[in-house]
Parts: structure tokens; sequence; C-alpha cells
């Protein structure tokens, strides 16, 4: 029986400093890992902290030819809550271009308070929107608010199914211990500010992964993504 084709294209945005970037390193990597199919580009801007920044992952179980930004994605990461709030975002509205059935992973930790129109917008696109405090969650497991971006990475792969947890920590650790992806000049300085933080880098890979671990189990607990009824499950195009 031919295998279920998956395939997610994922708009990034959030503000600099959080790691917006390395979230699209790491999430891209692991799929890669685990025999799967990744392309990425990320968008820095500026790279100046608190300043827009985008990243635009594909991932798939099956080749994926495109490349460049995405317009029509059919995935939301927003790192930030002022990418909504006050419009800190490259694209606006931030669900601009979003396909029917698509899923929006928003970091707060309960639902904003939308205007009208764009409520009635989403409604429209019949989309999946998810709340996951991962700043919250990143303070409390990792003492950081760096790690905000681990935790967005453990719940969207609960959501996906994909990447499994073993190619997320060869990942982690091929970004932080390894350093086998090229960064930008502000991401290294970012690893640099995170690696300070902790002594040694076996234990902010235990703090990172655990962060991970505790976002995918959030995911898993509410039913999000895959773990939903089948019914309820949001469709990948």
């Amino acid at each position: 029986m031919p295998q279920e084709v998956k395939r997610y294209n994922v708009r990034m945005a959030g503000i600099g400093g959080q790691g917006v970037v390395t979230a699209s390193h790491i999430l891209s990597n692991a799929v890669v890992i685990g025999k799967g199919y990744s392309s990425l580009v990320p968008f820095f801007g500026s790279e100046k902290r608190n300043a827009p920044v985008e990243s635009y992952v594909r991932i798939s179980n099956d080749e994926i030819f495109e490349i460049g930004e995405i317009v029509f994605p059919n995935v939301l990461m927003i790192f930030s809550a002022q990418v909504i709030t006050l419009g800190k975002s490259y694209t606006m509205p931030f669900y601009t271009g979003l396909k029917e059935n698509g899923i929006i992973l928003i970091n707060n930790k309960e639902p904003l308070k939308l205007i009208p129109d764009e409520e009635k917008e989403l409604a429209d696109k019949k989309a999946n929107i998810y709340y996951l405090p991962a700043t919250e969650l990143a303070n409390d497991i990792a003492g950081t608010d760096l790690a905000t971006n681990m935790a967005m990475c453990g719940a969207i792969s609960a959501i996906f199914g994909m990447p499994d947890m073993d190619s997320i920590e060869a990942s982690v650790k091929d970004r932080f211990i390894g350093k086998g992806i090229v960064t930008s000049g502000g991401t290294a300085s970012l690893d640099s500010v995170i690696e300070k933080k902790f002594a040694k880098k076996q234990k902010l890979l235990q703090a990172n992964m655990d962060t991970i671990k505790a976002a995918y189990q959030f995911a898993v607990d509410n039913k999000w993504g895959v773990h939903a009824d089948a019914k309820e499950k949001p469709v990948a195009v």
C-alpha cells in the first residue's frame, strides 16, 4: 500500500533574539536525519533584537522540488504574540496566504483577542489554531526564555507526527555541539549567549531536549494535529 504523503509548507514568524532561524534549521535538519525531505529559506531582516524575523521550511516524506519563499503556507508558527498584536511581521495580516484547513501554532498561554474580521477570515479558512505556552515551558524547564524556540519545535513535531524524537535530538546535538549547521552572524551571537548561560554543552543539550519533550507531550495531551480524533485532524496539502 502506498505511503500517505505528508507535506507541510511552514512559515515561521517572530522577533529577533527568539531563535526563529535556529528553530527552522533544527526542524529541517531533523526531518532529513529521519530520512524525510526538507528545504529551508531563512529571512533574517535586519538581524536586530525585536526586529521581525521570518523563516520558511518545507517538510515532507516525499521529494521536494520547490525552493524560495513560501507564499501559500499550510502551517504558521508564531513565536511572539507581537507578530499579531503589534504587527511585527513582514507578512500582514499574519495569516496571509494560509491555505484552508491550515495549522497555526502560537506562542501564548491563552487565546489572543483578534479583531472580528480576523476571526471571520480564519473561521472561513477553517484554520486549526493551537496556543502553546512556549516561553513559560522554556523558563520552567530550561530556566531561560532562550529555549522558547525548542518548545515550538517540540510542539510542531507532535502536531505533524514527524520528525521523531531521536532525529530531533540528533539535530539539536548537531546544532549546539557538532556545529554542523552554518549560521548567520546574528544567530551565532545568540548561540554564544545561550552557551554562556550553561557552562557545559551537555547541560545545554539536556535543557533543550527536556523543553522539546515537554512541549511535544503538551501537544499530545491536548490531542493536537495527528493526535486528534480522525474527524478533527487537519489536512496537509
